[in-house]
């Protein structure tokens, strides 16, 4: 059924409110507001019961697709369910209240947890230092690349290229280009991984970094990572790693370890705090010692004397990049974090690891014969299969097998990504997915791969049972209009 707009449902006089006498001044609004202020003329707001609110609100939230619903399978999003611990921990006084201009000897707790948020995030990925403030994944690698270019220019070195591999985000090539870069694509190998011999011939005095994701966006380890940080190394570049899938070594392998001098976290992502309606995010910044004095400021410090620890923000740093944010980070999504990891302690980080990766490899087996696998398996925590296969033999592509999901009450994989993979769908299961929930989404997706070979209609028709039918999102996205006329 669609439902009405909240105006449709207004009928004058009704109303979900009662104000005593109590609950008004004996001063006029004139005394109080300036002229100017003041409406001519009352405000359009359309006069429902509390009921009918109530009800309206219940009706499009149960319409809408969350985590908290069923299983979100975005590969390369990292979907997890969210504990309500973290909302919890969020939403206490000393947290939700604060003020960022606040004086610090008021914020000493939030300063503590930020403070020690940043040295657990220092561990787990082996760097010597970490920035919170990045307000997003694509914020830490535009940051990240900042320092790069901080770094070389302190050195006298103007070098202008930026590589990055061909299975790479598009926030890649975005943030390097909005730096000032010029970017060189670097191919992959018949295995998925990088071609060492197209970085070889692509490395030279220009280019300033290497930008990875490990694993990559198909799911695969770059098995060659120490070789490729020798290589980067030996020709003075720096070697940068998109974050977005560390949910596959937390605890296993750290990329500090493997050479890398960058990385960007998604705590929106990997560390369980709200994912999807455009935020808040949060992409802190990891860095080896030598890119330590170009952080962001301020930086957090901790300080012991006679009187015990206090905290503080240190603005001196002269070598400083500068300022990325105009406080410190979204405070909310540092403190979700922070349960998050708390909670689980080592051993539970380990676990979120081994038990994403066991889920991939065990969905992967149940789709295998009906589905393409480009690239060879295992898979980490995450894998890329083809529909070319239903798009050649019954004209049926990724895109209407996603949109058939939904009648089956899931939503849909990432599709057409990576780019390098012809009809591409790419499932993140997450670890906080249990065996009967991927026993039912594999069973989904067969179920559609039948229809595709038995009666291609339907599936192309798809959805059929949601609010609206099939939309078209590039007319959406190119023609946002989200205005009520009153």
């Amino acid at each position: 059924m669609r439902e009405k707009l909240i105006f449709d449902l207004s009928r004058p006089g009704r109303k979900g409110y009662a104000l005593s006498d109590r609950d008004f001044t004996d001063s006029s609004l004139e005394s109080i507001l300036p002229e100017k202020f003041l409406r001519k003329s009352p405000p359009e707001l359309p006069e429902v019961p509390e009921s009918e609110v109530v009800r309206h609100f219940v009706r499009l939230s149960n319409m809408n697709y969350h985590v908290d619903k069923n299983m979100y399978p975005l590969g390369s999003c990292t979907m997890k369910y969210n504990p309500k611990i973290n909302d919890y921990t969020c939403d206490l006084p000393g947290f939700s209240t604060l003020h960022p201009l606040q004086p610090s000897e008021t914020t000493q707790g939030a300063l503590q947890l930020m403070y020690e948020l940043a040295g657990m995030l220092s561990e787990i990925a082996g760097m010597a230092a970490v920035s919170l403030q990045p307000a997003a994944g694509a914020h830490g690698e535009l940051t990240g690349i900042l320092l790069i270019k901080k770094y070389h220019e302190s050195r006298g070195s103007k070098r202008h290229k930026l590589l990055v591999v061909d299975s790479a985000h598009g926030t890649n090539p975005a943030s390097a280009a909005l730096a000032g870069y010029e970017i060189i694509s670097v191919k992959g190998n018949a295995d998925g991984r990088t071609d060492l011999d197209d970085l070889a011939r692509k490395l030279d005095g220009d280019v300033a970094a290497l930008m990875l994701t490990n694993p990559n966006t198909i799911g695969l380890f770059e098995k060659d990572i120490l070789r490729i940080s020798e290589m980067v190394h030996k020709n003075g570049s720096l070697l940068y790693m998109d974050g977005a899938n560390m949910n596959a070594l937390l605890g296993i392998a750290r990329p500090g370890d493997m050479g890398f001098d960058v990385v960007h976290y998604n705590l929106h992502k990997t560390f369980a705090a709200p994912h999807g309606g455009g935020g808040p995010g949060s992409g802190p910044v990891g860095v080896s010692k030598i890119l330590e004095p170009f952080l962001p400021l301020p930086i957090i410090t901790k300080n012991e004397s006679d009187e015990g620890t206090t905290y503080a923000l240190n603005y001196d740093r002269p070598e400083s990049i500068g300022r990325m944010m105009n406080f410190y980070g979204n405070f909310g999504v540092l403190v979700r974090a922070y349960t998050y990891i708390r909670m689980l302690g080592p051993d539970g980080v380990r676990r979120v690891s081994e038990n994403a990766i066991i889920n991939a490899n065990y969905l992967l087996s149940l789709l295998l014969e009906r589905f393409d696998l480009p690239f060879p398996k295992p898979v980490m925590h995450e894998f890329c299969l083809s529909g070319d296969r239903q798009k050649k033999e019954h004209g049926v592509r990724t895109l209407d097998m996603a949109k058939r999901l939904l009648d089956y009450g899931f939503h849909a994989p990432t599709i057409y990504f990576p780019l390098i993979v012809s009809e591409a769908l790419m499932i993140e299961p997450t670890e906080t997915e249990s065996k009967e929930t991927l026993d039912i989404f594999a069973k989904a997706l067969l179920s559609i791969a039948d229809e595709a070979a038995n009666n291609p209609e339907l599936v192309l028709s798809a959805p059929v049972t949601t609010p609206v039918r099939r939309l078209d999102e590039a007319m959406a996205s190119r023609q946002l209009n989200i205005c009520c006329s009153l």
